[in-house]
């Protein structure tokens, strides 16, 4: 469905390329002051079945409300994108923020480029490399939940496996690479070359209980078994590098058993 960009991309040139669209926002790929330094841009339009006023509020709220949690996990050494700029109080409604281009693959893409060389190549070798990255990802989400910050949505789609070869010196983001030849260097490396970035924090929340940290596992892991049933059986990884790299992880380990079984009894019950 076309939707008409707010100023001032309405009229960027190059025009701003579709990539994804879900319930409440467009994401676009574009470019930041220079044609060379491409961004994301998270466009929110304007819902026409809500009060202007009420519509004007929650927007403002949510972009807010993300841009300031992703300000705070890159504060705090979180590899999440950074925020480039924001808007909300606009002609027509609807709001944006600009953000870090990320280099580099979905997790849920390199676990199918994963399946695929399982079932060509060295199956040993496969374990672990599937192993690395897992422990990546539950220290990577240790990290987050160390800071306060939940969140809520954690699926492989939302997790990327950025090549460290993006990464410069002194933790900064050395720039911009031409995205098809890094999505082919990686996938020709191996899964250990490479730092976990989380992505779309449009959910996230900022908390400090354990139970609201374990549903965020127990989101990710009920993601593992129904997406990818072959990696389902690494997922102890993530869980055991979580616990090891988070203060506080033993305790949300023993959160999440109690949500696995309301889960469970939902699920028995329809």
């Amino acid at each position: 469905m076309p939707t008409n960009l707010p100023p001032p991309f309405a009229h960027t040139t190059p025009t701003p390329i579709l990539l994804t669209q879900g319930a409440e926002a467009l994401i676009y790929r574009t470019h930041f002051l220079l044609p060379s330094r491409p961004c994301a841009l998270k466009y929110r339009p304007p819902k026409l079945y809500r009060h202007p006023i009420l519509d004007a509020r929650l927007t403002r709220h949510r972009i807010l409300s993300e841009a300031r949690t992703l300000v705070k996990c890159r504060r705090e050494g979180v590899c999440v994108p950074g925020v480039l700029g924001l808007g909300w109080e606009m002609e027509g409604g609807g709001g944006w923020m600009l953000m870090e281009w990320i280099e580099g693959r979905i997790i849920k893409d390199v676990l199918i480029e994963g399946r695929r060389r399982r079932g060509t190549g060295d199956i040993e070798k496969w374990g672990l490399e599937l192993k690395e990255l897992m422990m990546k990802i539950g220290r990577a989400v240790g990290k987050l939940h160390n800071v306060g910050v939940v969140h809520g949505d954690l699926t492989t789609s939302n997790l990327m496996l950025r090549p460290v070869s993006q990464k410069g010196k002194g933790g900064e983001d050395a720039g911009v690479g031409t995205t098809d030849a890094v999505v082919e260097q990686q996938a020709e490396s191996s899964f250990e070359e490479g730092e976990i970035v989380l992505i779309d924090f449009g959910l996230a929340t900022q908390t400090v209980q354990e139970e609201d940290k374990a549903v965020d596992l127990y989101v990710l892991e009920r993601a593992f078994g129904s997406t990818h049933p072959e990696a389902e059986e690494g997922f102890k990884e993530v869980l055991r590098a979580y616990g090891e790299s988070y203060k506080g992880g033993k305790v949300v380990l023993k959160r999440l058993e109690d949500v696995r079984l309301r889960g469970r009894k939902r699920s028995m019950l329809g």
